[in-house]
């Protein structure tokens, strides 16, 4: 029975690497994140309103339309934010989702996540919190900033419940400054938006002198069954939940339980390189005999079962 699973776990992991032109290494989508949500993102396939397409046209989700139409608005408040230096990397490890993307300068600041909007995001950009939650299939929400010469190399997002939406704010307003979802390019343009299915490979650069930021958004993905929706719904919060980052220290502003497990992680890994490099030979002793020990467990350990 586990043999099948296991199978039957590879097939929708296969299938979703197969989805589009571009894509990763077959090993690599084994161990990536975003094999994990495999079986769930094909249901979602199988029951998605909009069609099978990278990018998607922007006139099938009238409800952005405000945002786009008060894009100056929402870039004032996010130029505020950008000068006083809110806009940041996650200080204490505890934003998994974007870990791999703060390595190359990428930062932001999070506007509201899978539920109620962020304290932080209330007092400083009251007018883009009230305009979101005014949509309510928008469910999560933050200013972006990609620095120049920087490269986020390909990937997939994990979850397909949702899809994503990038408004141009900040940017060069140039061909230099793209997005390219399964091979189809878009340029960030102030003022100029759309909408893409992010579980297909996309990578982004800016290959310009200027800074570019954007309101990156998570739209519900419309599903063609009422109980589906239902589902994708109570998956989103959970997941939402358990994801959320903060902005600040505040206590208003929750650390989820994947987070706080990654913080502890890298908090662990960052001792462990301190001792490594005071202690080398001691470090390698104690490597070299836990892995004596793993083997005697493995090989030479009188199991009972093995009697």
């Amino acid at each position: 029975m586990v043999l099948y699973v296991l199978l039957a776990f590879a097939l929708c992991v296969l299938l979703v690497h197969l989805r589009g032109r571009a894509r990763l290494r077959f090993d690599r989508q084994l161990v990536d994140h975003s094999a994990v949500f495999a079986p769930y993102n094909l249901l979602m396939y199988a029951f998605s309103a909009v069609p099978a397409r990278p990018i998607l046209d922007r006139r099938g989700f009238p409800q952005l339309d405000l945002l786009q139409a008060n894009w100056q608005a929402i870039r004032t408040e996010a130029m505020q934010l950008f000068d006083e230096g809110h806009i940041r990397a996650a200080e204490k490890h505890n934003d998994a989702s974007f870990n791999s993307f703060f390595k190359q300068g990428w930062k932001r600041f999070y506007l509201k996540w899978y539920g109620e909007p962020l304290a932080s995001a209330e007092t400083l950009c009251p007018q883009t919190v009230k305009l979101l939650n005014s949509i309510p299939s928008v469910k999560a929400a933050m200013f972006a900033l990609l620095p120049p010469g920087s490269r986020l190399n390909p990937h997939r997002d994990p979850f397909a419940g949702s899809l994503r939406y990038h408004l141009g704010l900040i940017t060069p307003n140039s061909d230099d400054c793209r997005i390219f979802v399964d091979g189809q390019m878009h340029a960030w343009g102030d003022g100029k938006d759309v909408v893409f299915d992010e579980t297909y490979v996309h990578w982004a650069e800016n290959k310009t002198d200027q800074t570019r930021v954007i309101l990156f958004a998570d739209v519900e993905r419309p599903l063609r069954t009422r109980w589906m929706r239902a589902i994708n719904h109570r998956v989103g919060a959970f997941m939402g939940k358990i994801t959320a980052s903060p902005n600040t220290e505040s206590s208003e502003e929750k650390t989820g339980f994947v987070n706080r497990v990654f913080a502890l992680n890298q908090r662990s890994r960052d001792r462990n390189r301190a001792f490594k490099k005071k202690h080398p030979k001691l470090f390698r002793a104690i490597k070299y005999a836990g892995m004596l020990v793993l083997i005697w467990l493995v090989f030479l350990a009188p199991w009972p079962f093995l009697g």
